[in-house]
């Protein structure tokens, strides 16, 4: 039986993640905030990804074969002041940055063999210079988030070509589930949806409706995550749809679940922040064509299951 390490387990991805290494015959750990889950169904304390010393004694203890490092830190969804500049770089870099190098060097040190997957961001990429970007493209962030998520990617190449560990860089573009938070706003245009057909709200304000981004749904995802891990040689891996949808295009999908039109009561509030950037669209030639990687479901099958998981809450 493999053992995996899961770190950021009780996000959208640990989840998800957790529920397909099960199904595999793992014995998965979990670590969150919270607590860490043990494959026998017990509880630990926390780890603090932070503390190298804690890392390396839960990786010592563990063994495991393969580590996910899924945990992120993102002022826009954890942070209700994002004017405490301070704060945000110094929580940033440590989960999204000093995290992943604490459990690169704990692996190093005690578990060499391990394959290590590190949850990065195509917001890593900031304002690239080509689309769509594959894992050549430059780069350059723009954002705190995308400066720690490509410290953290520069660390993973680091620990694999001169440490030569097996270490792979997810590059993840958006994906969404039923356990997205309802402040994202794929859970938030679905949610509304069914709030508005029960009668339980009139409208639904969003920012920019031209918004596009490359989507895709994140139970496909984990798998691309998986595959990465199971082949020879490590490697970085873009993983996207390659396909740009605009907000317009969730709220045709979700609105028509309901039977109703959108337009009639969605507002656009300028007002609302909104990221401003140009869209992002990745190329994942190289995790399908070297891992058998490829997305499985469509975007409006994915707004169905997200509709369908709405309705039932």
């Amino acid at each position: 039986m493999k053992r995996a390490l899961i770190v950021g387990s009780q996000g959208q991805d640990g989840r998800l993640l957790s529920d397909l290494l099960a199904g595999r015959d793992y014995a998965v750990t979990g670590l969150s905030r919270q607590r860490v889950c043990l494959p026998d169904g017990g509880q630990a304390p926390p780890v603090d990804v932070a503390d190298p010393l804690a890392v390396a004694e839960v990786v010592r203890e563990t063994k495991p074969d393969e580590i996910y490092y899924l945990a992120a830190f993102h002022h826009s969804s954890q942070q209700s002041e994002a004017n405490d500049i301070p704060s945000i770089w110094a929580a940033s870099m440590a989960v999204n940055a000093s995290g992943p190098v604490n459990f690169l060097e704990a692996a190093r040190r005690h578990v060499p063999g391990v394959r290590f997957f590190y949850a990065g961001s195509c917001l890593a990429y900031g304002s690239p210079g080509e689309t769509p970007q594959t894992e050549e493209t430059c780069l350059r962030p723009t954002c705190v988030y995308g400066i720690s998520k490509a410290a953290g990617t520069h660390a993973v190449r680091l620990y694999r070509e001169k440490h030569g560990l097996f270490a792979v860089t997810g590059i993840l573009y958006n994906h969404e589930s039923h356990l997205r938070p309802e402040h994202f706003l794929s859970r938030k245009i679905v949610r509304a949806a069914w709030r508005i057909k029960r009668g339980e709200t009139a409208e639904l304000q969003l920012g920019d409706l031209s918004a596009r981004v490359d989507w895709g749904y994140a139970p496909d995802f984990v798998e691309a995550f998986w595959a990465a891990l199971q082949v020879d040689t490590p490697d970085d891996y873009v993983v996207a749809t390659g396909k740009l949808r605009g907000v317009r295009d969730w709220l045709d999908a979700a609105f028509t679940l309901a039977g109703l039109d959108w337009q009639n009561y969605v507002r656009e509030n300028p007002n609302l922040v909104a990221r401003g950037t140009r869209p992002l669209v990745g190329d994942a030639t190289r995790i399908r064509e070297r891992c058998g990687w490829t997305p499985a479901t469509e975007f409006k099958r994915m707004v169905e299951f997200m509709f369908e998981h709405e309705g039932w809450r």
